[in-house]
């Protein structure tokens, strides 16, 4: 059912409790062997030979130096090198093993030398001030290492936790991983989606009790996956009305309508508030456009896209909640006129039977009152309060989107990437989630399918840039397609 992740509490608390029954240094002796196994696996493919280990004076550089140790005996040329002399008591010992097989530690760092792979064991998960004097200067010159960089449990700098760098200073950016016991939720989104790279978990031999969240996969929407019946017609995938276009601004709610249709949707109905005399999309006349308050039967409402943020959109709003009666996808303009007059609106989304809101960083910031960069901050703390504020599903979106339910569970994204940073992709993402709840399947899989498909089809498409919003709904459909063929 997806990856769980864990807090560093949790992790800690597990680590202790199995620390009790083993005798000393077990764990880092496993840790370190663990991080050799992965990286060996890694050079074998590239041929790599040459490897440094940068090691701190706690326990993580304890797991380097086990590291280390078995990784010459795997035939590699290993040099450590200890930013701080080792100081924990395991460290001290496995400092000492390194020694003891001919392994050679220095102070400093050569500038001109040349490792095929660079081993990070400077801090681990329990950092909690900014990187300063001599451990900058080492992810400064681990990050300029023309290497593969394996950090191990989490890329020093970065808040293993929340996903971003302890006091805003960049720490080592790492091509993988190597988690131990348990995956943090830091790791997956905000800076870690860039910083940790591709991420291995290593157990260790330690049971962790259920957690709050878990990595989002095709996994947890499993019905959302199963094949259409050959006896099926579109009276059974569901009824999807989008409502926003303000004037100048209906390309949004078109694009989420087209996004709708594409991903099964039955019929998919249409109302551009600021410019009701469209009556046909001309690249999709399989839409239906209607006056939002002439609409019965909708099993999924989408509001908010392009809506505006004037008295018309406002008045729009209001009405246009009066009428749900079932699902109901807020976003963009939505949530900005909820958060400007929350008074005004917060008693009409409780009323709604299922509601789920799609904003970015700001537009969370703003329904939250706090800033952008306080949400960027705590991206999964954000999601989780929000949710628990409006007593529905929150999904918000960036590198690492996070999706929460109002008690507390939340699930992170790992697909997408830059290519998704353009104008349209939110209001294609809402389309999608209105496609999937209008289908009739489970809230929660609907909305984690949508997330997961949306990222998948820029995966799809590849690169960086030249990835319009238009485009991104045939990717994310010959992706379910694929899936449902077991493909």
């Amino acid at each position: 059912m997806g990856q769980p992740l864990f807090t560093v509490e949790q992790l800690r608390a597990a680590e202790a409790t199995a620390s009790k029954t083993l005798p000393s240094g077990t764990l880092m002796e496993r840790a370190g062997k663990a991080a050799a196994q992965v990286i060996d696996a890694r050079l074998k493919k590239s041929g790599g030979r040459g490897v440094a280990v940068v090691c701190g004076g706690g326990n993580n550089g304890g797991d380097g130096y086990v590291c280390a140790v078995e990784l010459k005996t795997l035939g590699y040329d290993v040099a450590c090198f200890a930013i701080a002399a080792a100081a924990a008591s395991d460290a001290i010992a496995a400092a000492r093993r390194w020694k003891e097989v001919g392994g050679c530690t220095t102070a400093s760092l050569p500038s001109d030398a040349h490792f095929d792979a660079v081993v990070d064991g400077l801090l681990g998960i329990g950092l909690s001030r900014p990187l300063a004097g001599t451990y900058l200067d080492a992810v400064r010159w681990i990050n300029t290492r023309d290497s593969i960089v394996f950090a191990m449990d989490v890329p020093s700098g970065l808040d293993a936790e929340h996903g971003c760098w302890v006091g805003a200073v960049p720490g080592v950016e790492a091509d993988a991983t190597i988690t131990f016991i348990g995956a943090t939720p830091g790791l997956f989104t905000g800076d870690g989606c860039e910083s940790a790279g591709e991420v291995a978990t290593e157990a260790l031999g330690v049971s962790l009790p259920p957690g709050d969240g878990l990595l989002s996969s095709p996994a947890v929407f499993a019905r959302v996956l199963e094949r259409r019946r050959r006896n099926s017609h579109k009276g059974e995938f569901g009824n999807v009305a989008v409502v926003g276009g303000g004037a100048g601004m209906v390309g949004a709610p078109l694009l989420a309508a087209r996004a709708a249709l594409r991903m099964g949707a039955g019929r998919v109905f249409v109302d551009c508030v600021g410019a009701r005399d469209i009556r046909v999309d001309p690249q999709q006349p399989e839409l239906m456009f209607r006056d939002f308050g002439s609409l019965r039967d909708i099993d999924a409402w989408v509001i908010g896209c392009g809506l505006g943020a004037d008295a018309l959109a406002a008045d729009a709003l209001e009405r246009a909640l009066s009428c749900v009666r079932s699902a109901c996808v807020l976003d963009a303009d939505a949530l900005n006129l909820i958060a400007a007059h929350p008074q005004k609106f917060r008693a009409s989304i409780e009323r709604v039977p299922s509601a789920v809101l799609t904003p970015h960083p700001l537009e969370a910031a703003r329904l939250l009152s706090i800033s952008a960069a306080e949400v960027q901050s705590d991206r999964v703390g954000a999601a989780r309060r929000l949710a628990d504020s409006i007593g529905g599903l929150v999904v918000l979106k960036g590198a690492g989107t996070v999706i929460a339910q109002p008690d507390g569970r939340y699930w992170i994204n790992s697909t997408g990437g830059p290519s998704l940073a353009t104008p349209g992709t939110g209001d294609v993402l809402a389309g999608m989630i209105g496609a999937f709840i209008g289908q009739k399947f489970p809230l929660m899989e609907a909305v984690l399918a949508a997330v997961w498909l949306h990222g998948a089809a820029a995966d799809e498409y590849g690169g960086d840039i030249g990835l319009t919003a238009g485009e991104l709904p045939a990717f994310a459909a010959s992706r379910l397609n694929r899936l449902r063929r077991g493909l």
